[in-house]
């Protein structure tokens, strides 16, 4: 059924018509509707006739993004996250969207390089490209982005160096807004600019981890005195650590394992709010000691080269020093030069249900015990204050957090597979389960995928920060 041209000015009408004709998995409203605003569409938000929000996100869309997009002039958010069947280029024309504030596109499959248009994007605050199949350079042209808040492109495919401001082009390092910096898991090369950083930015999260990046740690990033997370493990970075990193007092995760860092152990004195500390497999040397906060729950550097220890710990921690020259001799048989056992993790209870089972792609609700079919996908959590998997105390809380502020029935949320992940982070299966019958309709479906995307949904604070990816959802009917 075709838009009533009438009812919008023609770019619009065209743009919203191409979406249909180039999308499959569409939801019904659009089918069965000539209006997406009077009888609105799923996923579209308008203000006196004008599309300002399309918001589709795990809706099992299928195609391609073309370049009729950039009529929605008016469009203040765009959002399709999570559908993995969504391929293809992204258009250069995304940059005409002068009025984008929200742009969301992880876990889709996106590819080809990230336009340099998007730095035209003036008043965009959020940018979320991750977990795509995104190559080619980071666009220095991003720089331009001065209301940037939110930038990630992690767990794509990008090569290439971290750019800067020249005198002719910009640069990350002039992005004074931004609090998060997420660049993992690409193919990024080359040092770390001394640029990059400086005084006047806010940076909360520095993510670089799983690059192929070389040289020295710059000293700048002892000046970034907002910072709560630096990670820069999995790299190939030489040299020593920096002196002047004691003087992020506000940070809680320090991650620089699996590098070629040399030198004597870091002081981290003063960095009183550090909940970890993971140096392991470098070639630090010397003796591990110093003051460090009751906050401190993991002190790993296995597989360096220290030979002693001063620390005198009068709270409990988890502290690793396997593979040292310490650990040879009479303090072989030490706690901290064992393999560490670590207890069960928590897991949302199914013992009511007894031996019940349900069909495959359902579940069991865990309060009612009936099968229906989730919402489901994986939280990760960068920095949460605690280690110990099996404190239901927290848990608990987060499950309730959940289905208090995403409206769902009280219980009808399920926590599975918790564990830390190969790249650190505490990562949960999370379950949502419908009110009514075993679905929930793609209305709900798409509040829930924007409150988990658009971080409207906070944990709680002993979580800290997250990302989520969702599973498509199973809709009935659909492949």
């Amino acid at each position: 059924m075709d838009i009533d041209i009438e009812k919008y000015w023609g770019g619009a009408a065209a743009a919203l018509q191409s979406l249909k004709d180039q999308w499959q998995n569409l939801p019904p409203s659009w089918e069965n509707s000539t209006d997406p605003c009077g009888a609105p569409w799923a996923g579209v938000t308008c203000i006196n006739s004008r599309v300002t929000r399309l918001s589709l996100s795990a809706m099992n869309l299928k195609g391609t993004l073309g370049g009729d997009i950039a009529e929605l002039s008016e469009l203040k958010s765009l959002d399709l996250s999570f559908n993995p069947g969504l391929t293809g280029p992204l258009p250069s024309e995304i940059g005409n969207l002068t009025n984008l504030d929200i742009l969301i596109l992880a876990g889709c499959s996106f590819s080809g390089s990230i336009p340099e248009e998007i730095g035209n994007l003036a008043n965009l605050s959020f940018l979320a490209l991750n977990s795509n199949n995104f190559s080619g350079n980071i666009p220095p042209t991003l720089g331009s982005l001065s209301n940037l808040y939110w930038l990630d492109v992690a767990d794509n495919q990008l090569t290439g160096s971290l750019p800067v401001s020249t005198n002719t082009a910009p640069g990350l390092d002039l992005l004074l807004n931004a609090k998060h910096f997420h660049f993992n898991k690409n193919q990024l090369s080359g040092s770390i600019p001394f640029k990059l950083f400086s005084s006047e930015m806010v940076l909360i999260h520095v993510i670089l981890n799983d690059n192929r990046l070389t040289g020295e740690i710059p000293a700048t990033l002892g000046v970034v005195k907002t910072l709560e997370i630096l990670r820069l493990d999995r790299n190939a970075l030489t040299g020593t650590v920096p002196s002047n990193l004691n003087n992020l007092t506000s940070l809680n995760e320090l991650q620089l394992a699996n590098n070629l860092l040399t030198g004597p152990v870091p002081d981290l004195t003063g960095i009183n709010f550090l909940n970890y500390v993971l140096l392991k497999n470098n070639t630090f040397n010397g003796t591990l000691g110093g003051n460090t906060g009751q906050q401190l729950q993991l002190v790993d550097f296995e597989n360096n080269q220290i030979s002693g220890l001063q620390l005198s710990f009068s709270y409990k921690i988890i502290l690793i020093l396997k593979g040292n020259p310490l650990c040879v001799g009479h303090l072989s048989n030490a706690s901290f030069c064992q393999l560490q056992q670590e207890q069960k993790p928590y897991s949302t209870s199914l013992a009511k249900c007894g031996s019940k089972s349900c069909a495959s792609n359902q579940k069991l609700n865990p309060q009612t015990c009936d099968c229906a079919y989730p919402y489901e996908g994986k939280m990760y959590f960068w920095g949460p204050s605690f280690r110990d998997l099996s404190n239901a105390t927290f848990f608990k809380e987060l499950e309730m957090s959940l289905w208090v502020e995403l409206v769902l029935t009280p219980g009808y949320v399920s926590l599975q597979n918790i564990l830390f992940n190969s790249d650190g982070y505490l990562q949960v299966q999370l379950d949502l389960f419908p009110a009514n019958g075993k679905y929930f309709n793609k209305t709900e479906v798409q509040k829930i995928g924007l409150a988990l995307t658009n971080k409207t949904f906070i944990a709680p604070h002993e979580f800290g920060p997250y990302y989520f990816i969702a599973s498509p959802y199973a809709f009935p009917g659909y492949p």
